[in-house]
């Protein structure tokens, strides 16, 4: 999800300005429907919706203008894949709690990989992890409530702090058990406020401080998302789109 996606009008399609065009994506169990904006008179631009599994569905090119019946101008299918980010996010989910794979994940740190690396994988996690049925239960601390803030241990948080993953942390931040974790020390002693101090990474501490700090930039900043019940109605300020997603 969240992806550009640019349409292609052919010479017949290009009509008067108040059609407006909108795509709608028909899944297994959900679907979406995206408004468009107008680039030129033959191109369109919209975004990707964030899938609830990865299939093939139909999406189609729809016109509507007031007074008229709404017309399927071309159907086309559209196929969601699980990408690394994809399985990166699941791996991390499951492992919230878990000792043995979370002091596993520390390897990763040794490797240091370069910051635009870092900002990549950031990007790509975060996103993934917006777009995973968490269980109503998960916790960033795993499912053993009975554990205190007084015993060591290592958690998600630690983990993103390390890598420096500013947007998952911004994330984590927002799911039960999130602001606990910024309390707990791991067999080193270390927090995540700790950690964030000591590597320098001075946004990071920041946004782990302050009561009212703001979400990192990233398309999640760019855009809003309103729940109710089964539907979603998310806006891009960027491109000032309109995304409605259904359960069917």
């Amino acid at each position: 999800g969240d992806s550009v996606i640019t349409v292609q009008l052919t010479e017949e399609d290009k009509v008067e300005d108040d059609v407006v065009f909108y795509l709608v994506f028909t899944g297994s169990t959900v679907q979406h429907c995206t408004s468009t904006r107008k680039i030129n008179p033959g191109s369109l631009e919209t975004i990707s919706p964030g899938h609830d599994c990865c299939e093939t569905v139909k999406v189609a090119l729809c016109a509507s203008r007031e007074g008229h019946p709404v017309l399927v101008v071309a159907e086309e299918s559209f196929q969601f894949v699980q990408d690394e980010a994809y399985d990166a996010a699941q791996f991390l989910a499951s492992c919230a709690g878990n000792q043995q794979a979370l002091n596993f994940t520390r390897f990763l740190d040794r490797s240091r990989p370069p910051a635009a690396d870092v900002d990549f994988l950031d990007e790509k996690v975060a996103l993934a992890f917006r777009h995973l049925k968490l269980p109503a239960e998960w916790n960033v601390l795993g499912a053993d409530q009975s554990l205190t803030e007084n015993i060591p241990r290592e958690t998600l948080m630690h983990f993103a702090v390390r890598l420096g993953l500013l947007r998952l942390t911004w994330f984590l931040l927002q799911k039960p058990g999130g602001r606990g974790a910024l309390r707990i020390h791991n067999t080193e002693g270390a927090t995540p406020v700790s950690l964030a101090l000591e590597r320098g990474y001075q946004k990071l501490h920041q946004l782990l401080t302050e009561e009212e700090a703001r979400e990192p930039d990233s398309w999640s900043t760019l855009s809003h998302t309103v729940h109710s019940g089964d539907y979603s109605v998310k806006h891009h300020r960027g491109l000032d789109v309109y995304m409605l997603t259904a359960e069917t």
